[in-house]
Parts: C-alpha cells; structure tokens; sequence
C-alpha cells in the first residue's frame, strides 16, 4: 500500500464543545491504513498561512489516563489551550500510537524500562525503530483543510523536516515545555539526549 498514492476522505465534521472552547472535530478515512484519523478544527482556517497547529500522535496512557510516564497528554491539553486562546487553529490526531508500533508493544516497552532501559533502547529491544511515525496523513489532511502554512508546535525537529520534505511550510515552531516528574524524568532525557528533541536540558538536569 505504500507505493499506492494516499487519498483520503473527509467522512464527517461535527460540533464539538470542550473545557478550552468549541470545536470542530473532521473524521477522515483513507486508502492506506484502517485507522480513522481526526482534526479537531477552531475557526476558518481555509486559505490561511501560519496556522496554529499540533500534529499529534495518539497516546491512550496519555492522552486519555493522564500518565505521567510521558508528555503527551500534557503536550495535548496545552496545544487544545493555545489554540483556544488564539480562536483558531487545527490539531491532527494520528493513530499511530507508541511512536507508531502501538499500544501492545508500546505497554511491553513500558515493562522494558522499568527494568532500566530508556525508552529508545527498549523500542529497539523489540525490533521497532526508535520512532516510526510518518506525517503523509497529517500532511494530506491540512491540504484538504486548506491550511497553507503552520506555526507548529512541537519539540520534535524531525517532525519539521518531514513536513517540510512534503511541501509543507512551517513557518515557526511554537516550543512546548513539558512538566519533569520522576515518572517521566528519563523519558523527557532520553527525547532530549537520543532523539534530538528541543527540550531544555538544563531545566531537566536541574530537576
């Protein structure tokens, strides 16, 4: 399926009222995967550059739990506020759980690291890449929106580059500082140190 050229279908908007306000949330099917990926849309968007925007992956722990082994439920809530406060924006949800090896595997990862691995080393411990998440759907979806450029929050540079390789302007990433607990002190590390995230070592290191 991946040689096959992606398309995808805006399947369904509805009103969506939240704790940060009113939204709109778009169901997207397509021809690559089962998954039905989301955007959660505030004001018009359509034909406008440096959108507000957060591309996120899903994370049940999270995103739904409020786990603090991660960022990502925090990482959330905070782009959800932004864009409430700016009264436009867009956020992709993709389902591409655990850095896109899924909710199983990332559950056995979490095990591996109890045990002292990091969270690179214990994705690899089970065959994955460190990070195996592609941004094609995000990418598509924002076109079908009409966005056409993005104030990207994110930590992530590899996401920007992937944009950007698919003809994506960023026009500015918007940094989100993450809360250090023990839970997620070696994880927030690791993003740092192994993966090239841009999250300030210095506040990690003072923790």
């Amino acid at each position: 399926m991946e040689n096959e050229d992606l398309k995808i279908q805006r399947t369904v908007c509805a009103r969506i009222p939240t704790g940060a306000g009113e939204f709109d949330l778009c169901l997207y099917t397509n021809n690559q995967d089962e998954k039905e990926h989301l955007a959660l849309v505030k004001g018009d968007v359509e034909g406008k550059s440096a959108v507000l925007v957060r591309i996120h992956s899903e994370c049940f722990t999270g995103d739904v739990l409020g786990s603090r082994r991660c960022d990502c439920g925090e990482q959330l809530n905070n782009a959800l506020q932004m864009i409430a406060l700016e009264d436009s924006g867009v956020i992709v949800y993709l389902r591409q759980e655990g850095r896109g090896i899924g909710l199983l595997e990332k559950l056995r990862a979490y095990n591996l690291q109890d045990q002292g691995l990091d969270t690179v080393d214990a994705n690899l411990a089970l065959g994955h890449a460190i990070d195996d998440r592609d941004y094609r759907m995000a990418v598509a979806i924002l076109n079908d929106l009409g966005v056409q450029s993005v104030r990207l929050m994110t930590n992530n540079p590899a996401k920007i580059t992937d944009l950007e390789q698919r003809g994506l302007k960023v026009d500015e990433r918007i940094p989100l500082v993450p809360t250090v607990y023990a839970d997620n002190y070696s994880y927030l590390l690791a993003k740092a140190q192994r993966m090239n995230h841009l999250i300030n070592l210095d506040t990690l290191l003072s923790s």
